[in-house]
Parts: C-alpha cells; sequence; structure tokens
C-alpha cells in the first residue's frame, strides 16, 4: 500500500515542483524544452512514469492542430527520478537504463536521504554527484545547478 503524506513525499512533492519551475523558467519561453511532472510515456516495449520528463521542444507530441498531445509514445530526452523510501532503488534504476537504452540523452536518480544524484548518460555510463558538484544538465538549457542547491530546496528556515 502506498503511503502519502510522509516527510519523505512532501520532499518528493517540493522538488518536482521546484525542478518543473526551475526548467520551465529558463526553457519554455524560448522554446527550448519542456518539463512535465509524472507524465507516461511508452517506448522500447514498456511504459514507464518518470517523477520528471523533460522534451525538446521540437519533439513534444502534437496534434494536427497544434495542441499537446495526450500521449507520448516517444523517449524523453531528460528523465529525473526522486527516490521514495519505499521505491525499490533498482526499479527506479532499471527505468532510466531502460531511457538511455532507448534515446534518452540523460538521466538523474536523486537520493533525497543520501543527498546524492546518480547520472545516467548515453551508452548507459553513471556518474555520481554530491555536495557542490555541478549537475549534468540538457545541452542549451540555461541552467546551473549543484546537489547542495537542489537539496537546499528542501529548506524552510527563517
Amino acid at each position: 500500500m502506498r503511503k502519502f503524506n510522509t516527510p519523505r513525499s512532501k520532499e518528493k512533492g517540493i522538488l518536482k515542483i521546484k525542478f518543473c519551475t526551475n526548467i520551465n523558467q529558463v526553457a519554455e519561453t524560448p522554446k527550448i524544452a519542456y518539463a512535465f511532472p509524472e507524465l507516461r510515456c511508452t517506448f522500447g516495449g514498456s511504459t514507464i512514469v518518470p517523477d520528471i520528463a523533460v522534451f525538446r521542444w521540437e519533439r513534444i507530441p502534437k496534434t494536427e492542430s497544434g495542441r499537446i498531445a495526450n500521449r507520448f509514445e516517444i523517449h524523453p530526452d531528460w528523465v529525473i527520478q526522486i527516490l521514495s523510501p519505499e521505491q525499490p532503488q533498482k526499479k527506479v534504476l532499471t527505468n532510466l537504463l531502460h531511457c538511455s537504452r532507448h534515446g534518452t540523452e540523460l538521466g538523474w536518480l536523486l537520493n533525497p536521504e543520501e543527498e546524492s544524484v546518480l547520472a545516467v548518460f548515453p551508452g548507459q555510463k553513471i556518474e555520481i554527484y554530491d555536495g557542490d558538484d555541478k549537475l549534468p544538465i540538457l545541452e542549451n538549457i540555461n541552467l546551473e545547478l549543484t546537489v547542495k542547491e537542489i537539496f537546499s530546496w528542501l529548506s524552510f528556515g527563517s
């Protein structure tokens, strides 16, 4: 059974909002990319629902009238997953590797417990970042983030 309103699920919700807001602030108006929260994506024989799926503007599926399509049957360009205590890390990493195998340029697995980010690159190359490490960002998105900065979003001190 899924647990709601646990401290970690609140953290996960905050991180999703902050990521989508920060990415879309710099990428939407110049039509570079768009970040979608919990978007169902079907490709490579599987369906995944990443916490955040970022698509380059020209790859966002649209209807003939130019509206966003209801179904995304292509891989995201950048996938961000936020590990919850109840989530098996293996399952989340398996989804990131599936994305990498099918064309996703960048995948992140955030571990709030350890305050670290595991990044998956093409060819399934993996790097781990923490502290003041600058994180890799999808090309052409004018955004700089460190691991420390991301997890500071969870502090609501005065």
